[in-house]
C-alpha cells in the first residue's frame, strides 16, 4: 500500500521535512497547514518540490470547527473554506481533512451537521476537492468514528467521506470491528498513530505522546486489517504529535516512521517480509578503546583468558565458558574511554536475518574483509551499536572465530581448579545499552522488528538525578536479553554507560575471585542490607556474605536473582548475575541503589 506521513510528525522547516520524507522512501505527505503558513515557499513551490521528490500530496489538514453551527457562523465558515480550497488548488491537493467541531457555538444536531457538511462537500466538489470528516476523540458532540460515519452517511454526498484515525478510535476504547459497516469507497483516508497507555486528558495525550506504530500500547494491526477488508484503497498515513520527535532530526525520524509502517503491514497480514531469525544467544560483545589495559585487568579478575588474536585486525578474543569478549584497539577519532560498540548474536539463518534487516531499513554496516575472512553481515541499531549475525563454530556456516589465531594462554596465579570451576562465568546473560534521549522508542521498535525480540513493559527507575526509563527486549527462551535505558542526564563524564552482565552458577565464588585479584566491586551501602533483611529474612550468615561482597538480591514467585557490579572503565562496567528457578527479570528493584552507588563512586563519595 502507499505510505504517507503528516509533516507535523517531523521537526524542521517544510522543505527539510519533504526531503526527509522522500529520502526515507515514503510515497506521499499530508501537508499540515502550520508548516505551509510558517514557511517561505508558496503553494506552487511546495507542489513543484513534492513533484521533484516524487511525493504526492495526499491530504491538506486540518479544517476545524465547521459543522452544526448557527447560520451566521456557517457563512463565515464557508468563506474560510473557499480560501482553503483556493490554496489547495495551488498545492495540487484534492482531499481536505475536516475535524469534528469543538466550538462552543456548535449544537448537538446530527441532521444539521449532515446538512452543513453536504453543503461544504458541494462547494469542495466544484474545485475538484473531497472532504474527509474525522471524529476527534475530544469532539464537542461527535467523538467516535461510528458517529462521524452516521453523519457522513446521512449527508449522502459523493465528495464527502470519513477519515479514520487510530488514536481517536483506540484512545476511547472503541471497537474497530465496526469499520466493517463502512463502505470502503467512503473511507477517504486512514491516519495511524500509536501511544503509550496513559491515564490522562485525551487531548494532552494526543498532542504530546503519540508515537509510531509498534512503539506504544495500542493494537493497530486489527484496525488496519479491518479497514482494508472494508475496501479502503488509500495510503497508510502517519499522523504523530510527539514532543521528542519534533526535536529530533527529521531524517532519522522519517526512517523510523517508515520502518514502523513496514512492520505494521506485516503484522496486519498485508505484506510478507523475511521471517525474523530470532537469535538464540550472544556470540560476542566487542569493546573498543585506544588503551585496553584497564579492561584486560577487569577481564582477568572475572576469569577471562586471552585466547586468540584476529589474523589482521588489532582485535583480541577473550573467552570464558560460552562468553566471548572482543577487545578492539583500532580506534578512529576521539572516544571517551572504552565503549561497547558491537554485539554478535547467534542466528539460525544469518542471511535471512540480514535480508529482513535491510527490508525494514536497518543501515548495513560496511565491513572491510580479507579474502579468507568469514562472511559476517552487520547492521547498525539507532544508537550506533553494530549487530552481527553469527553462527559460531557450526559446520553448516563459516564461523567468525576462524578469523582468529590462537595465542598461548597465560596461567593465572593463585587459583585452584575447583575454585575456578565454581567461580566460572558461563555465558553473557544480558547487555544493557543506554540510548540517546530521542531514540528510546525507535530502539525498542528496531530490536523487536529487526531481531524478532519480545518487549517487556517500560519501567521508570529512580536515579539520584531523576528517573531512568528502562525496557527489556528478549528472545522467547531468554537466550538473548537486551535492556534499553534512557537516563535523565549524562553521567559525570558526559557519556552513556553500557554494561555486560555475565551469568555464573556461584556468584559468591565469582565475586570473591574478583576481589582476590585486586579488581574493585561496586560498594553497596549497609542500609540496603538492613532493608533486605527486613523484606526477605535471609539467613544471617548469608546476608553478611552478600553485604561483604556487595551482592544485591531480588526474588519473585519464580526464583531468585543475585548480582553485583565491577567499577566502571570508560563507558563500560560488568555485572555478575546468578539466576535460580524461573526468574526472568533484571533486579529492577535494586536499580536505584546501584545507580546511587555508581554516582557516589564516580564522585569519590
Amino acid at each position: 500500500m502507499r505510505k504517507s506521513i503528516a509533516t507535523v510528525s517531523l521537526s524542521g522547516p517544510l522543505s527539510e521535512k519533504l526531503t526527509a520524507v522522500a529520502t526515507a522512501g515514503f510515497d506521499g505527505v499530508e501537508i499540515f497547514e502550520n508548516d505551509l503558513l510558517g514557511g517561505p515557499l508558496s503553494p506552487e513551490e511546495v507542489r513543484l518540490r513534492c513533484a521533484d521528490l516524487g511525493l504526492g500530496i495526499d491530504l491538506y489538514q486540518p479544517f476545524r470547527d465547521f459543522e452544526a453551527v448557527p447560520a451566521d457562523v456557517l457563512a463565515r465558515n464557508l468563506r474560510r473554506a473557499e480560501r482553503k480550497f483556493a490554496v489547495m488548488e495551488r498545492l495540487g491537493a484534492d482531499l481536505l481533512l475536516v475535524c469534528s467541531s469543538v466550538a462552543p457555538e456548535s449544537v448537538d444536531d446530527d441532521a444539521l451537521a449532515a446538512e452543513q457538511l453536504r453543503l461544504l462537500a458541494d462547494r469542495a466538489a466544484a474545485h475538484g476537492i473531497r472532504i474527509a470528516y474525522e471524529a476527534l476523540a475530544w469532539g464537542r458532540h461527535v467523538s467516535t468514528y461510528d458517529h462521524a460515519w452516521r453523519i457522513v452517511e446521512q449527508a449522502d454526498h459523493p465528495a464527502l467521506g470519513t477519515c479514520l484515525d487510530s488514536f481517536h478510535i483506540l484512545s476511547r476504547g472503541s471497537d474497530p470491528k465496526g469499520i466493517a459497516d463502512i463502505p470502503g469507497e467512503k473511507i477517504f483516508f486512514l491516519q495511524l498513530a500509536d501511544a503509550p497507555l496513559m491515564a490522562m486528558d485525551v487531548l494532552q495525550w494526543s498532542r504530546h505522546y503519540r508515537c509510531f506504530p509498534g512503539q506504544g500500547g495500542f493494537d493497530l494491526a486489527p484496525l488496519v486489517a479491518a479497514t482494508v477488508r472494508a475496501g479502503y484503497q488509500g495510503p497508510l498515513s502517519l499522523e504523530v504529535f510527539n514532543d521528542v520527535f519534533r526535536q529530533a532530526g527529521a531524517a532519522s525520524t522519517a526512517v523510523d516512521a517508515l520502518r514502523s509502517l513496514l512492520l505494521l503491514e506485516e503484522s496486519a497480514g498485508l505484506s510478507t517480509l523475511p521471517a525474523a531469525a530470532v537469535p538464540s544467544g550472544f556470540a560476542f560483545a566487542e569493546l573498543t578503546a585506544a588503551d585496553t589495559e584497564p579492561l584486560r585487568g577487569v577481564l582477568e579478575s572475572l576469569g577471562f583468558a586471552h585466547t586468540a588474536r584476529h589474523h589482521w585486525k588489532p582485535v583480541e578474543l577473550w573467552t570464558q565458558g560460552e562468553a566471548r569478549i572482543l577487545l578492539n584497539t583500532g580506534v578512529s577519532g576521539p572516544r571517551q574511554g572504552p565503549a561497547l560498540t558491537a554485539i554478535g548474536v547467534e542466528t539460525p539463518d544469518p542471511e535471512r536475518a540480514a535480508r529482513r534487516a535491510e527490508e525494514v531499513l536497518a543501515p548495513v554496516v560496511p565491513r572491510r574483509r580479507a579474502p579468507r575472512d568469514a562472511p559476517l553481515d552487520a547492521v547498525a541499531a539507532p544508537d550506533g551499536t553494530e549487530f552481527f549475525f553469527c553462527r559460531t563454530e557450526r559446520s553448516d556456516h563459516p564461523s567468525w572465530t576462524g578469523d582468529f589465531t590462537e595465542v598461548p594462554s597465560r596461567a593465572l596465579p593463585g587459583e585452584r581448579t575447583g575454585e575456578q570451576t565454581a567461580a566460572a562465568v558461563r555465558r553473557i546473560d544480558h547487555i544493557a545499552l543506554t540510548q540517546p534521549w530521542h531514540q528510546f522508542d525507535e530502539a525498542s521498535l528496531f530490536h523487536r522488528g529487526v531481531l524478532g525480540l519480545e518487549a517487556d513493559d517500560s519501567l521508570d527507575l529512580a536515579d539520584p538525578y531523576g528517573l531512568v526509563r528502562s525496557r527489556a527486549v528478549a528472545s522467547p527462551d531468554g537466550g538473548v536479553r537486551l535492556v534499553l535505558n534512557i537516563a535523565p542526564a549524562p553521567d559525570a563524564r558526559g557519556s552513556r554507560l553500557q554494561h555486560i552482565a555475565l551469568a555464573t552458577d556461584d556468584i559468591i565464588a565469582a565475586a570473591r575471585r574478583v576481589r582476590e585479584r585486586g579488581a574493585g566491586l561496586l560498594p553497596i551501602p549497609a542500609n540496603y542490607y538492613d532493608d533486605l533483611d527486613a523484606r526477605h529474612e535471609l539467613e544471617p550468615e548469608h546476608l553478611a556474605t552478600l553485604a561483604d561482597l556487595g551482592i544485591l538480591y531480588d526474588r519473585d514467585e519464580n526464583g531468585e536473582f543475585l548480582h553485583c557490579y565491577t567499577a566502571t572503565v570508560g563507558r563500560v562496567f560488568f555485572e555478575l548475575v546468578q539466576r535460580t528457578g524461573g526468574y526472568r527479570g533484571y533486579g529492577a528493584g535494586n536499580a536505584a541503589v546501584r545507580l546511587a552507588a555508581q554516582h557516589g563512586h564516580q564522585q569519590g563519595v
